[in-house]
């Protein structure tokens, strides 16, 4: 590792010995991924606020600092935790105030993370609490060095955003944070950008869920690769980047794609492939479309549905108005439930918009800060949820046991209002 004289002060304690402690993890980081050195970074997005029991033994033991020291630093120092040294944001995390009553999530771990709210605020690390932080303000310019967490997040950072991250550690971007460096490696560099596969597609792609399906047929075909997406798919909005970033990245570990003509990176098909030779495409067509709906539902057996979830990763100010417009009027069936997960800040937006009131009228919930994958808690006596999330549906049946089925929004609402599952692909 190749350090400036400013990154070796740090880590010989000029800036106090948490600093020192960042910058040693950070080395022992870099030496182990064979990066030549670090990056200047001026955006953080990582975990110190969720709670776990393993953290309430820490505060318990020697308050935030300590936490802090052990889970953030890899350290067993007794360190001081000074403010952060540049713009740091926390992502989800456990369920917060407005879920007591809702959600049965243990009332210590809603104290722990409010208490931890106040400690880390006052160093710095604005609360968003969301796996969306690019709908709530933090939105880095294209190029720039960034160490953030949570697979969705960095996926769209890389490639809707332009910016630079690898899928950072709860470790690494705690270092990051009080020091402004990360490992320069992967992502950060040009040539690990460049697209490798070519995914052509052969069916009309223009809904939410198309968008969601396409996500999750690519995902599992490049792995950890970079596709390139062209054909016959409309033109996307946010929400459906979002959904194809967060589908990709569950069925493989796709960190950055491309689609010419819409993401920053990729003016052209040649462009996305950096002047290489395109490779031969790989097809997404009816069959293909089919077989991944089948493959998403696969898992789902009894129609009866406990529990419906739309947000994942949370959701934008349109989703939720479309939600609330497929309820107006109606009343979620007894039994069944019905959450939207949000950002806090767009919460704050759709109460104002009176959407909120709207969901509340027909039983539904909005609500923040985490989703039931994070925070491992679903409305008690689940054993079939509804979703349409790619994502949710690939990840709750293994971490809850429980049965799962995909479709599209209106279909999801529907079944949270009957009781049952009648989604079919169109």
């Amino acid at each position: 590792m190749i350090l400036t004289d400013t990154e070796r002060a740090m880590r010989d304690g000029a800036e106090g010995p948490a600093v020192a402690a960042a910058m040693d993890l950070l080395v022992r980081y870099g030496e182990a991924l064979d990066a030549e050195g670090l990056c200047e970074v001026r955006n953080v997005a990582g975990t110190t606020t969720q709670p776990s029991p393993a953290k309430a033994r820490l505060v318990a033991e020697g308050g935030w600092d300590k936490a802090f020291s052990v889970i953030n630093l890899d350290s067993d120092e007794d360190l001081e935790i000074p403010p952060m040294a540049v713009p740091t944001c926390q992502l989800q995390q456990g369920f917060g105030p407005d879920s007591v009553g809702t959600v049965p999530y243990p009332a210590d771990f809603v104290a722990l993370q409010s208490d931890a709210e106040v400690f880390y605020g006052r160093r710095g690390v604005s609360i968003l609490a969301t796996c969306t932080p690019y709908q709530v303000g933090n939105l880095p310019v294209r190029g720039e060095h960034c160490a953030w967490m949570e697979s969705s997040a960095v996926v769209y950072a890389n490639s809707v955003l332009g910016a630079r991250t690898n899928c950072e550690g709860t470790a690494s971007t705690g270092a990051a944070s009080l020091t402004g460096r990360v490992p320069c490696w992967g992502n950060h560099h040009d040539r690990h950008r460049r697209g490798t596969h070519l995914v052509r597609v052969d069916t009309p792609v223009a809904t939410f869920q198309d968008w969601g399906l396409l996500g999750y047929f690519v995902g599992d075909v490049v792995q950890e690769a970079r596709p390139v997406v062209t054909g016959a798919h409309a033109l996307p909005d946010l929400t459906d980047l979002k959904h194809f970033g967060a589908a990709a990245a569950s069925s493989g570990g796709v960190e950055m794609y491309h689609v010419p003509g819409v993401t920053p990176e990729a003016p052209t098909v040649e462009a996305a492939f950096g002047g290489q030779p395109v490779p031969e495409a790989v097809v997404f067509g009816e069959a293909e479309r089919r077989a991944t709906y089948a493959r998403l539902n696969d898992q789902g057996s009894s129609t009866d549905v406990d529990f419906v979830l739309l947000g994942c990763p949370h959701a934008s100010l349109d989703q939720i108005r479309d939600a609330a417009r497929a309820l107006e009027g109606r009343r979620l069936h007894d039994g069944t439930e019905l959450w939207i997960m949000a950002p806090r800040a767009l919460a704050v937006v759709a109460e104002r918009s009176g959407y909120t009131a709207v969901i509340e009228a027909a039983g539904a919930k909005v609500l923040t800060d985490s989703c039931p994958a994070m925070s491992r808690t679903a409305p008690p006596g689940t054993r079939v949820f509804a979703t349409d999330s790619a994502k949710q549906a690939h990840y709750l049946p293994a971490i809850l046991g429980i049965e799962a089925w995909f479709g599209t929004t209106a279909e999801c609402v529907d079944a949270a209002v009957t009781g049952r599952w009648r989604g079919e692909l169109r």
